[in-house]
């Protein structure tokens, strides 16, 4: 690909939290290897908030998601008429949907780089194979190939203000944090299904062994979890702190900046603490570790290595012997061992 004269690119990010995350190196690598060229980061509604603050990009484009609907084509055209507005010479298709490659055809983006599958091959000017068994950050990065752009390291990040910050903290005094003490971030949802999340009376039996230690604990989660916590916090003691749904997606990444550790599911909330370098250990059950694990240097993955696992499902249909097998005291162990070295 001919790319000396690339003044305009537009990237379609994920639409998945985690995902979104994992696609940050992309960003970069576009960056350093387009200094002069303007960029576009394209991201669904609420998730693109994410990218607010990311000096990689000089205009961040959020939107709805769109209905192929009748009554809903008016918005469709306004969605084109923007994208079309931007004269693209680059699109960059992180997403793997019919419908996003139609939009950038429909958009009028000169070149159309993604992978194929969904029947949008022909909508695509630039077709990338599609690696196997890939990390899913190798697996961006690997769509930057026909640009001259080779494999990097760079690793997923975020940017914070200072201002946010500063919000995210007082949030936890009002909450009864004691400024110093050790704090505990846990996340027992995940997005994708139950299969994926830990047992959640052992999370409520880890966070008693914090507390009985002299750690604070906060749970993170979001509306569709917030049942949830409230039964693990219910009558636990008030240096365990409930946040499940009351935060947006930048206060939630600022607050997790404020943890020691963080002991999560496979979840977005993961890829946001070890975007941000913050320590974390991760439970993988019927996912894979190798594919969506986190990226860094302070994290650490619990998976056992029983016969049915990864599986990939939404639900267990059997005794989900995958988490069942992770204990109260390994996590807890392994997590005290890691806060000797904070």
């Amino acid at each position: 690909m001919d790319t000396s004269r690339i003044q305009n690119i537009l990237v379609r990010m994920p639409n998945w939290v985690g995902d979104l995350v994992m696609a940050t190196p992309i960003l970069t690598d576009l960056r350093k290897a387009f200094p002069k060229s303007s960029m576009t980061a394209m991201c669904r509604f609420p998730i693109c908030e994410l990218l607010k603050e990311d000096d990689a990009i000089d205009e961040l484009f959020c939107f709805h998601p769109i209905s192929f609907s009748f009554s809903r084509r008016e918005e469709r055209r306004s969605l084109f008429a923007k994208i079309e507005a931007g004269k693209y010479d680059l699109g960059i298709l992180l997403t793997n949907s019919f419908s996003s490659a139609w939009l950038f055809w429909q958009g009028n983006v000169q070149r159309r780089l993604g992978y194929a599958g969904h029947f949008r091959r022909g909508l695509l000017t630039d077709v990338v194979k599609r690696p196997i068994s890939l990390h899913q950050i190798d697996c961006y990065k690997k769509l930057l190939e026909p640009l001259g752009i080779s494999h990097s390291q760079t690793r997923p990040r975020l940017f914070l203000g200072i201002k946010e910050i500063e919000e995210s903290k007082e949030l936890l005094y009002q909450r009864g944090y004691v400024k110093g003490a050790p704090l505990i971030g846990m996340n027992p949802g995940a997005a994708y299904g139950s299969a994926k999340c830990w047992p959640a009376e052992r999370f409520r039996d880890l966070a008693k062994k914090f507390v009985k230690e002299g750690f604070f604990v906060v749970f993170f989660g979001d509306m569709a979890s917030r049942d949830l916590i409230h039964d693990i916090c219910r009558d636990l003691p008030s240096s365990v702190m409930n946040l499940a749904g009351v935060t947006s997606l930048r206060e939630l990444a600022s607050l997790i900046r404020d943890v020691n550790l963080l002991i999560t599911n496979d979840s977005g909330p993961m890829h946001i603490a070890d975007a941000l370098d913050v320590p974390l250990i991760a439970l993988f059950g019927s996912t894979d570790d190798r594919l969506t694990g986190p990226f860094g240097g302070k994290s650490r993955v619990i998976r056992k290595n029983v016969a049915c696992s990864p599986c990939f499902k939404r639900v267990c249909p059997i005794d989900f012997p995958c988490m069942k097998e992770i204990t109260v005291d390994e996590v807890f162990q392994l997590a005290m061992k890691g806060m000797n070295h904070v």
